[in-house]
Parts: C-alpha cells; structure tokens; sequence
C-alpha cells in the first residue's frame, strides 16, 4: 500500500515518532495509554486500546527497527487475535518536499495468521488506504 504525502520525509517521520498520534492515524486504534520515552527507539513500546467498548483490547507495539526519517517497523499486539508485523518505509519524491509512504502489514502470530483470506486481504487492504489517508492529513497539517 502507497501514498504519496505532500511534506518531506522528516516531517512525516515526526508523526511516526510521536506515539501519542497512534489513535489519530491507525485505523482501530481508540486510545493510547502510555508511550515509552525511548519511542521509537528499537525495543521501545506503546501501550493502546483498540476496537469500540466493550470489546476493545489492550494491548501493545512495538519496536522491531527505526532508521529515522527513512522507515520503522513495528510488531503490533492484537491478543487474543494476534499480532502482525508492520513495515512503514518513507521514500522522498523529486526535491524532497513530498514523501512516498509504503505501509506493508502481515499477520505472524495468533489466529489471524491462519485465516488468511481474500475478505481479510480487503479488510486489511481498506484499513491501510484509510491508515495512510489519515497519516497523510496529519503531516501535511504540520507544514
């Protein structure tokens, strides 16, 4: 999934690096409860609330690799469902004041691995347009 966001890399990775942002841009996420304070520093972690009460599950992310400005990778916590590995790479487009942003989301543990289907692949397909669409609102807002 790709989107091209009209602001430099930098100035996208500057929402990245703010966890407390998480609950604006990534679809079903409602709420943040606490970002370490080496985030995004690999290791490091934040702690949010997803889905629509009653049901909505505490969990975390975190950390897998950080090249600042250029991409993070994260494992993002969903249990009892499971958890996905999600790459975000950013790329400058022409002089540098937009960015091409890739989001690549895999399910690797839990139940959701194993249903694999092409109603998921749409679901997941869906969350990222928006995922990005929001992500793309927020860092242009900051020019």
């Amino acid at each position: 999934m790709t989107r091209t966001v009209q602001a430099p890399p930098d100035q996208v990775f500057a929402v990245l690096a703010d966890g407390w942002t998480y609950s604006d841009w990534v679809v079903g996420t409602v709420h943040i409860r606490d970002v370490e304070p080496d985030w995004p520093a690999p290791g490091s972690k934040l702690h949010h609330k997803a889905g629509p009460w009653p049901l909505s599950l505490h969990d975390e992310s975190t950390v897998l690799a950080c090249a600042p400005g250029r991409s993070l990778r994260l494992n993002a916590g969903l249990w009892p469902l499971g958890a996905a590995e999600v790459d975000i790479r950013l790329t400058p487009v022409g002089d540098g004041g937009a960015t091409r942003v890739e989001i690549e989301e895999d399910f690797t543990e839990g139940p959701l691995r194993w249903a694999r289907n092409k109603l998921n692949d749409l679901l997941l397909h869906r969350r990222n347009v928006e995922t990005l669409r929001r992500l793309a609102d927020i860092a242009e807002r900051q020019r």
